[in-house]
């Protein structure tokens, strides 16, 4: 029987001999070479025109050089482009079993484990290098040490290294040793291509456009640099006599010359030196500064979507509030992008290699936690928990982030109106803590039986004579008057429909409730608490 070919998500077998070396690392004097050039030395609009022109025709590496170079030389393209991809880089990832079964939870905790690695943040960083360049290729090393395949690390490939097919242009080709094309080998390349716009993977990175932003600064910069060596410090004019000579005249040029590098020269009594001052100077100043801001702010709209985080300028959109969702939307969109790159790309090939392939698979996910009001939840859970409802503890505890108390702990817990928490160790804290649970005539940690009809004190200990207990313990005596009276309260609130019901319902009903056995314990409760206060007082004064 033949065995079934292993195939990647493109068709392509897979040749798992390969998988085990590295193929797209670096060479000396091939064409892998980590040399780069310098394509933006004297850049000019013809220029960069034509070098975008050659990287549509298939031929990137200028084109990959020069967006480098533009990363290496603007501080603002650098900072911005670093912050959309750390932001994303550094949300924490969770993993998604493909379900409850427990085989396909253990594929999904072993992915959880390999998540934990110290060195995956940098590698999601390099992986988001294509949001500048349009694409980035990052290759698997797969380790097979244990007799099992894991990622043992994720290498950036330098892109200059690979092409995309003729064809299309779209689909990645990795250039060998000699220079030759040939496809990437399945289930060895992370290929990333988060667009900023529609289209071919060499036409959809921001270096495109930040590229002219860049060109235009570093004119404006090397202007401003002119201008300030010109007119940074005031003219020096020189004047000599009729009659002086040309020694003299030598010498009152090289002590105005000096004057700019020295700060200090020395002329005849007969000659002078006079200083001018420009008077628009500070204009033309401003007017480099304001071209050079401008060009900063379009970058970081183009980056990030906002200039409010970056550039404190609040433009049409409002407030510093807006820009930041602007900004969310878009490290929203990179995270999934990147969440469904990696499923493709590395988690499937990692569980069929080990596996086979599968109906279905863990599944990544890169989203940030949106921020909870626990105040508002708490306030809410409350109120819900005090008319009946039935909370599981354990997920109010994951919700605070509160572990399970430990055995022996002293617990922190809610305390009765005008009395301290319940003592768990109290040996009359089921009668104080819920009287209505205990029978009448059941007895009691202390000794005594619980009320009855015969009278409040039936059945009384007489080494129990805490007024607060009697109390509680008469509480059961009243218990069935209230149950009568909220009994039918409760079917009218099941009956009606509305709040407007329901109200109409208890005007129309609550005078001709039977409160008569209610109001018997009232009475009896009044009768107890005198007699309770004869007792402690016969007991503080020794009878």
């Amino acid at each position: 029987m033949k065995t079934p070919q292993l195939l990647d998500h493109r068709g392509v077998p897979i040749q798992k001999a390969a998988l085990r070396t590295e193929v797209a690392a670096a060479t000396i004097g091939g064409v892998r070479s980590p040399t780069t050039g310098y394509p933006g030395d004297g850049l000019n609009p013809s220029r960069l025109a034509s070098i975008l022109r050659e990287a549509d025709a298939g031929d990137p590496i200028r084109y990959l050089e020069l967006a480098e170079t533009i990363e290496e030389r603007d501080a603002h393209y650098l900072a911005v482009l670093g912050t959309r991809r750390r932001s994303v880089s550094q949300i924490e990832i969770t993993v998604e079993a493909a379900s409850d079964a427990p085989e396909d939870v253990q594929k999904a905790d072993m992915v959880r484990a390999w998540l934990k690695r110290d060195e995956l943040s940098d590698e999601l960083f390099d992986i988001l290098d294509t949001i500048g360049k349009g694409y980035s290729l990052t290759e698997i090393i797969w380790d097979t040490s244990e007799g099992q395949w894991m990622p043992g690390k994720l290498e950036l490939r330098d892109p200059r290294w690979f092409r995309f097919d003729r064809t299309d242009l779209t689909t990645p080709i990795m250039l060998s040793a000699t220079g030759q094309e040939e496809p990437l080998p399945g289930f060895k390349f992370i290929y990333a291509n988060i667009k900023a716009k529609s289209g071919l993977p060499l036409r959809s990175g921001l270096a495109r456009v930040a590229a002219w932003g860049w060109m235009f600064k570093a004119y404006t910069q090397r202007d401003w640099a002119i201008f300030t060596q010109t007119y940074g410090q005031p003219l020096r004019v020189g004047k000599f006599g009729s009659g002086a000579s040309e020694q003299d005249k030598s010498t009152l040029l090289r002590a105005v010359t000096n004057i700019a590098g020295d700060c200090a020269a020395i002329v005849p009594d007969t000659m002078m030196i006079e200083f001018i001052e420009t008077s628009n100077v500070g204009a033309s100043t401003d007017l480099y500064l304001k071209r050079v801001d401008h060009l900063d702010q379009q970058i970081s709209k183009l980056v990030l979507g906002q200039t409010a985080t970056t550039d404190a300028v609040t433009g049409g959109l409002g407030s510093g509030k807006e820009h930041r969702e602007v900004q969310k939307d878009i490290e929203t969109a990179d995270a999934k992008a990147l969440a469904g790159i990696l499923n493709r790309d590395l988690i499937r090939p990692w569980m069929d290699l080990n596996f086979g392939p599968q109906k279905a698979y863990p599944r990544i996910k890169i989203v940030r936690p949106e921020p909870e009001d626990l105040a508002a939840f708490s306030t809410a859970i409350g109120g819900m928990i005090d008319r009946g409802l039935e909370v599981d503890q354990k997920d109010v505890r994951e919700k605070f982030g509160l572990p399970e108390p430990k055995a022996g702990a002293k617990l922190m817990g809610k305390a009765q109106a005008g009395a301290p928490a319940a003592d768990p160790n109290d040996p009359d804290a089921k009668i104080k803590s819920n009287p209505a649970k205990i029978k009448r005539g059941e007895p009691v940690s202390d000794g005594s039986v619980a009320l009855n009809q015969e009278g409040p004190l039936a059945g009384k200990n007489e080494g129990s004579d805490d007024p607060a207990l009697l109390a509680d313990r008469l509480a059961i005596e009243a218990e069935p008057g209230m149950s009568d009276i909220m009994a039918q309260i409760e079917a009218m609130l099941a009956a009606s429909g509305s709040l407007e019901e329901f109200r109409e319902m208890l005007l129309a009903g609550f005078p001709k409730l039977d409160a008569t056995r209610l109001s018997q314990s009232v009475q009896q409760a009044m009768e107890a608490a005198n007699l309770a206060g004869r007792i402690v007082a016969a007991g503080q004064n020794g009878d």
